[in-house]
């Protein structure tokens, strides 16, 4: 309980670090015309991308005009509520899973190695609700709340309960935090400089979600291989991951979507992004053995 309490001193201690200071420039964003979806990913074209410059294999930049914060009071007042919005709900969702899981999972990891991860990875999504606290905080949102914030009152569904199997720690990491890794992908190139410097290649963010993925999927797939009651308990958070990642991307029809894309903060529909999602993680679902679960039972954001 001593190395507990101590790795979790070490986790607090992150949200009190300083960034280095943003470089400055002063240009204005314009609404974005027309319903296209500026994105490629493996070098296919997903969508109209006449307006992209690709810089990695996975994420293309939009070439639109960006906005510093030193001229955000020239801005529009709706491009300034939904640039708030998204701040404060991403800050959300990166201080929600270490609230979900480190209580139960620090100290009960199957082994050490498994226990260093989850106060790494808890570690690191501190880190990041630093960073985006510090955007929001830039901009006059306080998210100083989210901290003592209970599960139940989390901006989405996903990160209002807690996680208390090693299953579902894992499976959480395979396909949430790979719900995240869309979600943040969106940032890279938006209208808002200081968010998508944060984004843009090399991310760190970006590269530690990478990690969590990863780790998750690994060890998904290790449990799976196992067969037997610990495969079915695989397939039981796979059933409640798989169908809570799918709502976690929204209504498809949604007209707060459409404006964030409008005005450039993020390039892909929900829809579409959902789609690209599903063409990720069903054949990854399948490779392990287990059953891609129906993608419309118990959905709430269809």
């Amino acid at each position: 309980m001593i190395v507990v309490r101590l790795l979790r001193r070490q986790l607090l201690k992150l949200l009190y670090r300083h960034a280095p200071p943003e470089t400055r420039s002063y240009k204005t964003v314009r609404p974005r015309c027309g319903a296209h979806d500026p994105w490629t990913r493996g070098g296919r074209s997903l969508g109209d991308t006449s307006r992209c410059v690709k810089y990695s294999d996975s994420i293309s930049v939009m070439s639109t005009d960006q906005v510093e914060l030193a001229d955000l009071s020239k801005q529009d007042p709706e491009y300034l509520d939904l640039l708030r919005r998204v701040l404060a709900i991403q800050a959300d969702c990166e201080i929600g899973g270490p609230h979900l899981y480190v209580d139960a999972m620090l100290p009960s990891a199957p082994t050490q190695i498994d226990q260093l991860v989850v106060a790494r990875t808890a570690a690191e999504e501190i880190d990041h609700f630093r960073k985006f606290a510090r955007l929001a905080g830039d901009i006059g949102v306080d998210t100083a709340y989210i901290l003592s914030r209970k599960n139940q009152e989390r901006y989405l569904e996903a990160f209002r309960g807690t996680i208390t199997t090693w299953e579902d720690f894992a499976v959480f990491g395979f396909l949430i935090d790979r719900v995240g890794r869309y979600q943040l992908e969106e940032f890279a190139g938006c209208s808002y400089a200081p968010l998508s410097r944060l984004l843009e290649h090399p991310s760190r963010v970006l590269d530690e979600e990478a990690g969590h993925i990863d780790f998750g999927t690994t060890r998904t797939a290790e449990m799976a291989a196992k067969g037997g009651e610990q495969k079915e308990r695989v397939q039981k958070a796979l059933n409640y991951w798989y169908v809570t990642g799918l709502d976690m991307f929204g209504r498809s029809a949604s007209a707060r979507a459409e404006r964030y894309r409008q005005w450039a903060l993020k390039r892909r529909s929900n829809a579409a992004a959902r789609e690209q999602y599903l063409a990720e993680v069903n054949p990854l679902i399948e490779s392990m053995g287990l059953e891609v679960p129906d993608p419309l039972a118990g959905r709430k954001y269809l």
